[in-house]
């Protein structure tokens, strides 16, 4: 089996503390890290500041470490299309402090949650393209719509995104966490998805999501990475955990099956 090409990463909140620590103790140990922006109000965010961003940047260019973006609230225009829905302004913001990392891809949620189970055409129809709308606005701000990854979601119809990757060349972020949550195969999924996937997001699941992958049948983890190194994916692949031990045991299981593969050649 050859290495993999994809670029192992995890979240910004590892240690019980600010981004910059947290880059500092993860770097060397993955090659990518999704910085998770969730707080961006004033007088209570966690942007960085411009020494940190620098910081940060020279970091990147010593370690060979890409970072992702993960927007922090779900994407959607205002009810009556209204362009400035505090979505976008708050994706705005976090897009502008973080455009000197050359972020690797912005990965965000689209707002569907009041019409994922309907079933008139109309609605579901106007949904769609005020979420296109929000999309290309957010693209403008990037530079590429490709550099907007659209993340998959539990308790949604598997090919509910379907319309508006038709519509918008943006990238993907294939959450597998979200499948096994859901009690999907992810690999049917991304058969369909790869080609467009920028961001894949893993995790294990147990009492909730987000768990340490120790706590996956090995053999179904190592199902889904031999898939990925078949296919060479050359994309980022994030194991989205909030904790020390869930990151340790996580990285010395992935680390632990990407090194059997490798000697016995699997």
């Amino acid at each position: 089996m050859k290495r993999p090409e994809f670029r192992l990463g995890t979240t910004s909140y590892i240690l019980p503390d600010d981004i910059l620590p947290n880059v500092r103790f993860l770097a060397g140990q993955v090659q990518d890290i999704e910085l998770v922006l969730f707080e961006v109000d004033d007088g209570q965010n966690n942007l960085p500041d411009l020494q940190t961003i620098q910081t940060l940047r020279e970091i990147s260019n010593r370690q060979d470490l890409t970072y992702t973006i993960h927007l922090p609230l779900d994407l959607r225009m205002g009810s009556d299309g209204d362009e400035q829905h505090i979505s976008l302004f708050k994706a705005r913001r976090v897009i502008e402090c973080t455009r000197p990392l050359e972020p690797w891809a912005y990965v965000l949620h689209l707002d569907a949650r009041e019409v994922r189970n309907s079933t008139d055409p109309t609605e579901l129809q106007r949904w769609q393209d005020q979420a296109c709308r929000a999309l290309e606005k957010t693209a403008e701000w990037v530079g590429s719509p490709t550099l907007l990854a659209v993340e998959n979601l539990e308790s949604y119809p598997l090919d509910f995104w379907e319309p508006i990757f038709k519509r918008v060349p943006v990238s993907r972020c294939v959450d597998i966490g979200h499948l096994w949550l859901g009690g999907h195969d992810p690999i049917p999924y991304l058969e369909r998805a790869l080609p467009r996937t920028r961001v894949i997001h893993i995790h294990g699941i147990g009492e909730r999501d987000h768990q340490s992958l120790s706590r996956m049948d090995p053999e179904e983890l190592e199902r889904v990475l031999d898939y990925l190194i078949a296919k060479k994916y050359s994309g980022v692949l994030t194991m989205e955990l909030f904790g020390l031990h869930d990151f340790e045991s996580s990285l010395e299981t992935v680390k632990s099956l990407l090194k059997r593969q490798e000697i016995t050649g699997e």
